[in-house]
């Protein structure tokens, strides 16, 4: 099973009201718990590959004052914003390393497939791409702080 099984996995457990689903293959065992507040994963999967390598103590990346005002002065009406969430539990990074520039921006252009974000869960890094096109018009997580599932991350334009 791969990372974009589990994710859809957790999504159908999510919405089908199922207590609780165990999977056990030959060198893989999941289990999905729910309750009304959270969803609780438990995998082991024997030989982890990290995507990338991120400190753990990464530092977060400063955020101009004036990109701040300009994200808050455009997202005034969110109705018309689709809403990037998060896929899975975990740290939010915006850039692949403290000393790389963030994979996006406010005002960058994003389309279907292009890495937004790095989620960091059980030591694995997750690139998470983009599912939606449009343009990113707020980050609403900041860099390096723990994220939940279906958590919004980004506020994106369509186009």
């Amino acid at each position: 099973m791969d990372i974009k099984q589990i994710q859809e996995l957790i999504k159908f457990v999510s919405r089908s009201g199922v207590n609780e689903v165990a999977i056990e293959q030959k060198d893989f065992k999941i289990t999905i718990k729910t309750n009304q507040t959270q969803t609780v994963v438990n995998a082991t999967v024997p030989a982890p590959v990290a995507i990338s390598a991120i400190p753990a103590a990464a530092a977060p990346l400063p955020v101009s004052a004036t990109e701040t005002k300009a994200a808050d002065a455009a997202v005034e009406d969110t109705s018309k914003y689709i809403t990037i969430k998060s896929p899975m539990i975990g740290t939010f990074y915006r850039s692949a390393s403290p000393d790389k520039p963030s994979f996006v921006n406010v005002g960058d252009e994003v389309s279907v497939g292009k890495v937004i974000c790095i989620i960091e869960a059980m030591k694995l890094f997750n690139e998470i791409e983009s599912e939606v096109s449009g343009r990113i018009v707020k980050v609403l997580v900041d860099n390096s702080s723990p994220v939940e599932y279906d958590q919004p991350l980004y506020l994106v334009e369509p186009v």
